[in-house]
């Protein structure tokens, strides 16, 4: 019992040392290609992956309800701003900086720069399939379940 007892105390107390806040130069490493899903603070959730060019491509459900939209920002969208990594996007009259902390090998917590509050969990996943099947889901559902029409 004592045994556990100090493994539990082991884990808890190296859980937090992962904790890690990455520069602009690690976070292109950690991120750049691959895939992620998403959960954010206020329920959006979605799935995307950044490009070597700055580019972002995925899926987006706004406060994890209605339907699930598919967007592209453009090339230089994303981009490292001396250690920071910063979002350029139009419409906005400043560009937001990040505070990206890793929180495992396939995971980071990603806020804008002043509002931790306003957090968003991301969690490395498969490829391409994966990418896919998150996309086709709200298709799918909707044709097996198919609204029938008024009736007169």
């Amino acid at each position: 019992m004592l045994r556990i007892g100090a493994l539990i105390v082991g884990l808890l107390a190296a859980a937090p040392a992962f904790a890690q806040e990455m520069k602009a130069e690690e976070a292109r490493r950690f991120v750049i290609g691959k895939l992620f899903t998403y959960n954010c603070f206020e329920g959006t959730k979605g799935a995307g992956r950044i490009n070597p060019d700055g580019s972002v491509a995925g899926t987006i459900q706004f406060q994890g309800s209605g339907p699930v939209r598919y967007a592209v920002l453009p090339a230089n969208t994303l981009r490292a701003k001396g250690e920071q990594v910063c979002a350029s996007l139009k419409g906005l009259p400043f560009e937001p900086c990040f505070n990206l902390i890793k929180t495992s090998h396939e995971s980071f917590r990603g806020s804008v720069s002043g509002m931790s509050f306003a957090a968003c969990e991301f969690k490395r996943r498969g490829g391409r399939a994966e990418f896919a099947n998150a996309v086709a889901r709200p298709y799918q559902a909707a044709a097996a379940n198919p609204q029938k029409p008024a009736e007169e």
